[in-house]
C-alpha cells in the first residue's frame, strides 16, 4: 500500500458519499427527535418517560422522568441531573404518573414475555425485546432500525420484569447473534495484519462486534468468513495494513466542516478529518456514526483515534448500514451473494469502479483472495467492480 493512498483517497470518497448521507440525516432529524419537542397539553398527567439515568446520553428533544415530572433536554447532556441542572439543559414537562410511557402490550402483563432482539429488525417505541447476548430486556424508548440496545443507550432504555421464560421473535433462520466470538481468531488477524499499528487492537476489534451482531454472524459459516474477510480486505487498503489510524494529508482539515448542518462542527472547524479503518469524515458523518452507536461523536471526534473499540465501530457502521456511492450495504453484498466487488463501489464507487482506478479495486481484490485464503473459504464470484 503507497502512502500516497492514504493520504488522498478519503477526501475523495468523503464527497462522493457526502450527498446520500447528508440526505440522510436531514430526513432522519425529525425521526430522532432532535427537533425541540412541544408538550402535548392535557387536563390529566401524562404518562412518565423512562426515567433518567446519569450514565445514559441524551441528545436535544430526549425526554426523561425524574422526580414524578417529565423532562425534555434541549441539548446534548450527560450526567446533569433534571431538577438541579444548573446550566439550564433541561426543561420541565409538567407533572407526570402511571403508565411509564415506555411499554406496549405484552403476551403477558408484568411477564418477561418478550421476542429476542434482532439487528436490523424496526423496532417502534415501546417495543420491549431481550438482548441474548446478556439476558437482560429493554424498551425502545426511540423508533430505530435495529440498532444494539447495549450500544445505542438513547434508542433503548433498561427494562425490569419478572417471570416467563421469553419468546423469540421469528427470523431468518441464518442470522444469529455474535456474542463476542469471532470467525478471525487472532493469530489469523495478526497473519493478516502483521506490521499494524498497535492502536488497531483484536480486543477492540471484538468488543466492536456487538454494535451490530449480524456482522459476520449472518449465514453458513463461509458467508459469515466471507464476510469478515471482505471487511478487513477493504480496511486493510483504506489503512495501508492497519497502519494510519488518521488521515494524512492535513490540507484536507479544515474542508470536512459542512457549516449548513445545523449542529455545525462544535469541536472545531478542522476536527472532522479521516480517522478509522473506514476514515471516518466530515461532521454530518460523525453525527450519523455516532447517533447510532450512542457514542456522542459530534462534539468528541477524537474518540476514534484514540478508543479502538470506537474506531472500529464506526467501521462496522459504514460496513452495515451505508450505501455509499453504491446500491447497497458492503454487508448485504456478501450475504446476499453479489460479491466482493459491490463493497468496492459501495466504499468508493465511480472512483475505481468501471475503470476508475483498476490498480486500486485490484488492489482490494488481492487482500480479500488473501484473506479468506487465510480462513479456508473460496472467495465466491464478482470479485471486480
Amino acid at each position: 500500500m503507497s502512502h500516497a493512498r492514504t493520504t488522498h483517497q478519503p477526501a475523495h470518497r468523503a464527497r462522493s458519499r457526502r450527498g446520500k448521507v447528508a440526505a440522510l440525516l436531514t430526513g432522519a432529524l425529525a425521526a430522532t427527535g432532535l427537533a425541540v419537542m412541544v408538550p402535548t397539553t392535557s387536563t390529566a398527567a401524562a404518562a412518565c418517560a423512562a426515567p433518567y439515568s446519569a450514565t445514559q446520553v441524551y441528545t436535544g428533544g430526549t425526554s426523561a422522568s425524574y422526580n414524578g415530572h417529565n423532562w425534555n433536554a434541549k441539548w446534548w447532556t450527560q450526567g446533569e441531573t433534571p431538577s438541579t441542572g444548573g446550566s439550564g439543559v433541561w426543561a420541565d414537562q409538567g407533572a407526570c404518573g402511571g403508565g411509564g410511557g415506555t411499554t406496549s402490550p405484552t403476551p403477558s402483563q408484568g411477564t418477561c414475555n418478550h421476542p429476542t432482539w434482532v439487528a436490523g429488525t424496526q423496532y417502534a417505541t415501546g417495543t420491549v425485546v431481550k438482548y441474548a447476548p446478556n439476558g437482560q430486556y429493554y424498551v425502545a424508548t426511540h423508533d430505530n432500525p435495529g440498532y444494539d440496545p447495549t450500544v445505542s443507550t438513547w434508542y433503548w432504555s433498561p427494562y425490569t420484569c419478572t417471570g416467563g421464560g421469553g419468546t423469540t421473535s421469528p427470523s431468518p433462520s441464518t442470522t444469529t447473534p455474535n456474542p463476542g466470538g469471532f470467525v478471525v481468531s487472532e493469530a489469523q488477524f495478526n497473519q493478516m495484519f502483521p506490521n499494524r499499528n498497535p492502536f488497531y487492537t483484536y480486543s477492540g476489534l471484538v468488543n466492536a462486534l456487538s454494535a451490530y451482531p449480524a456482522f459476520a454472524g449472518t449465514g453458513s459459516d463461509t458467508v459469515k468468513k466471507q464476510e469478515a474477510a471482505a471487511f478487513l480486505a477493504n480496511v486493510n487498503h483504506e489503512t495501508g495494513g492497519l497502519v494510519y489510524v488518521v488521515e494524512q494529508n492535513t490540507a484536507n482539515y479544515p474542508h470536512y466542516c459542512d457549516t449548513t448542518q445545523p449542529y455545525g462542527c462544535p469541536a472545531g472547524q478542522s476536527a472532522y478529518y479521516g480517522r478509522g479503518p473506514i476514515q471516518l469524515s466530515w461532521n454530518f458523518n460523525y453525527k450519523a456514526a455516532g447517533d447510532a452507536l450512542g457514542i456522542d461523536l459530534l462534539h468528541n471526534p477524537n474518540l476514534v483515534q484514540t478508543d479502538a473499540a470506537v474506531a472500529w465501530k464506526t467501521g462496522i457502521w459504514y460496513w452495515m448500514t451505508q450505501n455509499g456511492p453504491g446500491t447497497m450495504t458492503p454487508h448485504n453484498a456478501m450475504v446476499n451473494g453479489a460479491g466482493f466487488g459491490e463493497t468496492i463501489r459501495s466504499i468508493n464507487g465511480s472512483l475505481e469502479c468501471n475503470g476508475g482506478n483498476p490498480a486500486q479495486v485490484q488492489s482490494r481484490v488481492n487482500a480479500y483472495t488473501s484473506f479468506a485464503a487465510i480462513l479456508g473459504v473460496p472467495t465466491g464470484s464478482n470479485l471486480s467492480c
